[in-house]
């Protein structure tokens, strides 16, 4: 049993790399590939080699992957993969396209399709500054070609995975195809619950627009009473610093330990974007601490919203100061609803153990009968139906 693993680009360590070590963790002898890899920290590869294709030669690569989009799809399907039985990719963008035969089996963990090039395309082009012009209308064709790509390689993937229910929906719409929702894991050992809070609010994230911390920022810079403090780095810090008013403070880029730290002691754990999933809402609800959440997108699934009887959170409807502001005002009418007891025990449902047992489950059901029987580093849950395994055995006598 040859086992390749593909992954978009390694450049930071993320939701997505998260989701990546523990794949690799269920399969410790697989082979790794990704278009880039410029990881300094490699924890999240679990210190394996990686075999990239030529972006990482081209120039300027390191900072500027993201320009070499309209290589991407030919640059994957350039990584050899004919001599392995499985493979699985973790995909956002364009790792599902890699090329598979008959003979092998190609699940795809998809964090997305493609979101700039489907239904978010009209708010990249406007947050690139890209509404009009020659650059626009140059994107828009290069985005129309990325869409009819993604469509046709997902026909390539055996069986389709999604994070959410969200995902699971938009990979219906994309692709016409149905997937299989395993949610991400979440690293709940180093995430311990703290029932004593302070007197602040927390949001953490990568600053770039469409996690709307500017939104978070400018709504409690109106409400001086309150304190906010952010954590993250990115691309609209110096926007952000600009809207930021006494009451918050930005602390950037911080180690684990200090986020952790944050998470515990927060009195709620802000967050306003519509995310594929969102781990992060997650992993302050293991540290006992409630959510004030957009009631969009993946944070549905994973938070309990009044007036829902024993909740973990309060949702907010629309992406404007006003509406953010009510749900805060909501969660303090409300707060002793809140139990820190409550949060932990909901986070637990999406621990990494459910998620290797899940994973490794769906991938052996699909596979000739035992054929991942002397490689699991970890105990497969469920039994085979008795179409599967009569199909399965048939399948092995052919082989």
């Amino acid at each position: 049993m040859k086992v390749a693993i593909v992954h978009d680009w390694l450049v930071v360590s993320g939701g997505a790399e998260k989701v990546l070590k523990n794949i690799i963790e269920c399969f410790p002898k697989a082979d790794l590939f990704s278009l880039v890899d410029f990881l300094e920290d490699r924890e999240c590869v679990k210190g394996k080699p990686v075999s990239t294709s030529f972006i990482q030669r081209l120039p300027f690569a390191r900072r500027r992957y993201r320009a070499y989009l309209p290589l991407m799809p030919l640059a994957i399907e350039q990584i050899d993969l004919s001599a392995y039985d499985l493979v699985i990719s973790s995909s956002h963008a364009v790792a599902k396209g890699v090329l598979t035969g008959p003979n092998q089996l190609h699940v795809s963990y998809v964090h997305s399709p493609i979101r700039y090039a489907w239904d978010l395309q009209h708010q990249y082009l406007n947050e690139s500054h890209l509404k009009t012009g020659l650059k626009s209308a140059l994107a828009r064709v290069l985005l129309h070609y990325i869409r009819g790509w993604d469509s046709r390689s997902a026909n390539g993937v055996d069986h389709l995975l999604a994070n959410s229910q969200f995902i699971a929906r938009r990979i219906r719409k994309t692709y016409r195809r149905d997937a299989t929702v395993i949610y991400p894991p979440v690293d709940l050992a180093n995430m311990t619950m703290c029932a004593q809070k302070d007197d602040f609010y927390v949001t953490t994230s990568r600053m770039v627009p469409y996690k709307r911390i500017d939104l978070i920022v400018r709504a409690f810079s109106q409400t001086p009473e309150r304190r906010l403090v952010v954590i993250g780095d990115g691309p609209e810090m110096k926007k952000i610093k600009a809207a930021a008013g006494e009451n918050v403070s930005i602390l950037g880029h911080q180690p684990f330990d200090v986020l952790v730290d944050h998470l515990r002691r927060a009195r709620a754990f802000v967050f306003a974007a519509e995310e594929d999933f969102g781990i992060s809402v997650v992993e302050a609800q293991a540290c006992g601490t409630p959510v004030i959440a957009f009631g969009r997108g993946g944070a549905l699934e994973s938070v309990i919203g009044l007036p829902l009887e024993r909740p973990t959170g309060v949702f907010f409807g629309d992406q404007t100061i006003d509406s953010l502001l009510e749900a805060v005002t909501r969660f303090e009418h409300n707060a002793h609803l809140f139990d820190p007891r409550v949060c932990r025990r909901n986070a637990e449902r999406f621990s990494s153990e459910n998620f290797k047992s899940a994973l490794m489950s769906f991938v052996d059901a699909r596979l000739p009968y035992g054929g991942l029987e002397q490689f699991l580093p970890y105990p497969v849950l469920g039994e085979l139906s008795a179409e599967e395994r009569n199909h399965a055995e048939v399948a092995s006598s052919t082989l």
